[in-house]
């Protein structure tokens, strides 16, 4: 049994931990190595935030045509070639994925890399199932940064039709002429503009009554008009069943109008996603898990073992990667310097969805400040009341800000629109360093005509007392 100073659970964000700064340091990292979503480097690389973005941006070009049409200019998408878009990015991440494991496993003179499926098998002990057996290892001190698994739901007969999550979908061979898209929250919405912009029939089937249903109400109210008019969208919709009927794949629903039925021939499971703790068997390790199953931690990130720390989509309310990177800071500083520990900064967390069109957000919507209580003022502001948003001809973009009426600090703020993840970041920063509305609307340059004048006219429009 080979005894460590330090492993590493998992090697997206947790890969990150290890600088020269640990250069005498006995190091192991476990990495799963099996499916796609356990390539070297984590969610993010290979199976998240960056593929999906490639494609994103891929969409964007392709919706030019219909983009130009409402401004006189008359353009034609001749064809989409689905391979070579794919493996255009693939081209790009996957060596990089392959270029970090080979890194570890033989650039790294003090870092074992253990690639096999793991699992604790006593506090501080964990046994993986390597290509050359189980090795079972043990250390002074664990990071587990494992992360999560796409969800699948229990319906009757998915099991026997052929189902893609966000792990598979970017590496379909061909494109569908059809796509139903099953759940509504961000991965469904990114993925419904991507497939639809490249010219897939795409059909997106939800439980509630919104897409988005979590952004603020405005927003998620105005995204799903806007999805309704790209997307054949099914609401308030039970799936009873599914079943495979020739090369299409037939989901059975059931709405407030009755029965119906919906076909495709490729279906995408986006309805959450899950923390792989239970896979590690975390509560076998004496780790203490919350009522969502992940990894519970106090704001040091320590974990309720001593020597063990947790960090990203297995421990964190917020699966986000700018987040787990965040959290990979301060464990470090935490692992080197247990004198003097330092907390996570959770308190203004923004995030994004980079679908069509694009939404940014940070701090509290305005159903959360009313169920909490807290006392808010609100503004919004028009793309179309801005003069780069004349020139762009946007009908349905906004800005929304929400205040505290006396102090006038920043509570939230909710972006729908082009660049509305670039045009947030100011909003975040305000917000970090107690920046009021006041301060921020008149105390510097707006650079007009511009799309940041889209938060100086909302900061403006604040009715503060």
């Amino acid at each position: 049994m080979r005894h460590f100073d330090l492993v590493i659970i998992g090697s997206g964000s947790g890969n990150s931990i290890i600088d020269d700064r640990f250069a005498d340091w006995n190091v192991a990292i476990v990495e799963k190595g099996v499916g796609p979503n356990d390539a070297y480097g984590g969610t993010c690389l290979n199976v998240g935030c960056i593929p999906t973005k490639m494609f994103v941006h891929t969409a964007d070009v392709a919706g030019a045509p219909e983009a130009g049409a409402g401004l006189g200019v008359d353009l034609e998408r001749h064809g989409v070639r689905w391979p070579e878009v794919r493996d255009r990015i693939f081209g790009r991440i996957d060596p990089i994925s392959e270029g970090g494991r080979r890194y570890r496993a033989e650039g790294s003179p003090n870092v074992t890399l253990l690639t096999g499926e793991a699992a604790f098998t006593g506090v501080k002990q964990l046994t993986v199932q390597t290509a050359d057996g189980p090795q079972t290892i043990t250390a002074d001190r664990f990071v587990v940064a494992a992360g999560g698994r796409p969800v699948i739901p229990e319906i009757p007969g998915l099991d026997q039709v052929e189902v893609h999550t966000s792990d598979t979908v970017m590496r379909l061979d061909e494109l569908p002429r059809r796509m139903i898209i099953m759940g509504t929250g961000f991965i469904g919405a990114e993925f419904a503009h991507v497939f639809s912009s490249l010219g897939v029939e795409v059909t997106m089937i939800g439980r509630s009554g919104k897409v988005l249903r979590a952004e603020d109400t405005d927003v998620a109210a105005r995204f799903t008009e806007i999805a309704a008019r790209r997307w054949d969208l099914r609401l308030n919709r039970k799936i009873v069943s599914a079943e495979k009927t020739g090369d299409a794949i037939r989901l059975n629903l059931e709405g407030l109008d009755g029965a119906e039925s919906v076909e495709a021939e490729k279906l995408l499971v986006a309805v959450g996603r899950t923390p792989n703790a239970d896979l590690i068997d975390a509560a076998t390790g004496g780790l203490e898990l919350t009522d969502e199953g992940k990894i519970a931690v106090d704001d040091t990130q320590r974990a309720s073992v001593e020597g063990v720390w947790a960090l990203g989509d297995i421990s964190s309310a917020h699966e986000l990667k700018h987040v787990a990177n965040h959290e990979t800071r301060v464990v470090r500083h935490n692992i080197l310097h247990p004198e003097t520990p330092i907390s996570s900064d959770h308190r203004f967390v923004p995030h994004a969805v980079f679908s069509g069109p694009q939404i940014a957000a940070v701090g509290l919507t305005e159903q959360q400040a009313q169920q909490r209580g807290v006392e808010y003022v609100t503004s919004t502001q028009d793309y179309a009341g801005i003069a780069y948003g004349w020139a762009m001809e946007d009908t349905t973009g906004f800005a929304k800000l929400l205040a505290d009426p006396n102090t006038g600090l920043l509570l939230g703020a909710h972006i729908i629109g082009p660049q509305a993840p670039t045009l947030l970041q100011p909003i975040i920063q305000a917000m970090h360093f107690g920046l009021d509305a006041r301060s921020m609307a008149r105390g510097q340059y707006w650079i007009h005509p511009a799309m940041p004048e889209l938060l100086e006219n909302a900061l403006l429009n604040l009715p503060l007392n």
